[in-house]
């Protein structure tokens, strides 16, 4: 019976989100964070006698230590996370992301942790062989930033594990993420092209042909529960694509929509032929294997963000804390 959860990255856009979940359906919460962007969105959680901190860094193995007493399963969401953190302090990233993982791992493996689910992403992908066609968790890797080079790596480390570790790891591709956290963010293609928009701005798009799939933060998080909460056959040294097929959009279709709650926008396209990340997702294999569905779509997402923006719930949504970068 799981019970305790280290939730690392916690305090972070969708970790935030992540841990009011787990504590929602019953859990105890650790969560490690560096608090590199600051504690405010968890700070009420101190008001839960279910939930528990520790400041400190993946990368540093007493802290790992001192996190991973009497956990039951990780949710691994600590990272540099996004090309552009990535290439800003590669070292760091490098660490962080490989490194920090394959330690935190390690430790969870020789203190007898059931599971470790670690939040990997769909850019892995890289860019579709074929246009016409849905990628899936076989399909080949051919990650093209530095961001994704670290996922895979970590993805193959935990897959190359023996069967019969204590701890049996399920790696989760993300879509790209967008809505509403307890840590906003408005570098999100979605969240920052309605915030762009919301705000009575010309959004300028480069490259509105190149398609990605798009799933809410909450969605997201419950991915992760889904994998917590299922038969260990089930998820055992497993991949899934975390999202729904019908959400892959382009860039141009993301602006259709945001146009039908917006239809004074204005948009100016720059055209750009060549994106190394282009690619379409199925996501079959979590809707079949763990009747995993999304309860929220992107339309829905860029309602609330116009809502929020227009009625003043941010002093200066443009600001740098609203940001990764």
């Amino acid at each position: 019976m799981i019970k305790k959860i280290l939730v690392t990255g916690g305090a972070g856009y969708i970790g935030s989100v992540l841990t009011r979940l787990l504590l929602d359906e019953g859990y105890q919460v650790k969560v490690l964070d560096k608090l590199s962007f600051g504690g405010e969105p968890i700070v009420d959680l101190f008001n839960n006698p279910n939930f528990e901190f520790v400041k400190g860094d993946v990368r540093v193995e007493a802290d790992v230590r001192n996190a991973m007493q009497g956990i039951h399963a990780v949710a691994h969401l600590a990272s540099i996370v996004g090309d552009p953190a990535c290439a800003q302090e590669p070292e760091v990233a490098r660490s962080t992301n490989l490194d920090g993982s394959k330690l935190l791992y390690n430790v969870a493996n020789e203190l007898g942790v059931k599971r470790f689910v670690f939040a990997s992403t769909c850019s892995n992908y890289g860019k579709m062989d074929d246009p016409n066609e849905y990628v899936t968790e076989t399909s080949t890797l051919a990650p093209v930033s530095l961001y994704a080079e670290t996922k895979v790596g970590v993805e193959q480390f935990l897959m190359s594990q023996p069967k019969d570790a204590p701890c049996k790891p399920t790696s989760l591709r993300f879509s790209t993420v967008y809505g509403l956290s307890q840590r906003p963010r408005f570098d999100l293609t979605v969240n920052e092209f309605t915030k762009e928009l919301a705000l009575d701005r010309e959004l300028v798009v480069f490259g509105e042909q190149f398609w990605r799939p798009y799933c809410h933060v909450k969605d997201l998080s419950r991915g992760v529960l889904a994998v917590l909460q299922a038969d260990e056959s089930k998820i055992a040294f497993e991949v899934f694509n975390v999202g729904d097929t019908e959400e892959n959009y382009t860039k141009q279709m993301l602006v259709d929509e945001i146009v039908k709650q917006l239809p004074d926008a204005k948009i100016k396209y720059v055209k750009k032929n060549e994106d190394p990340r282009d690619y379409r997702v199925s996501f079959q294999k979590i809707k079949d294997e763990l009747g995993f569905e999304i309860t929220h779509k992107v339309p829905e997402g860029i309602a609330h963000v116009i809502q929020v923006v227009q009625a003043g719930f941010f002093n200066d949504p443009d600001s740098q804390k609203y940001k990764n970068v």
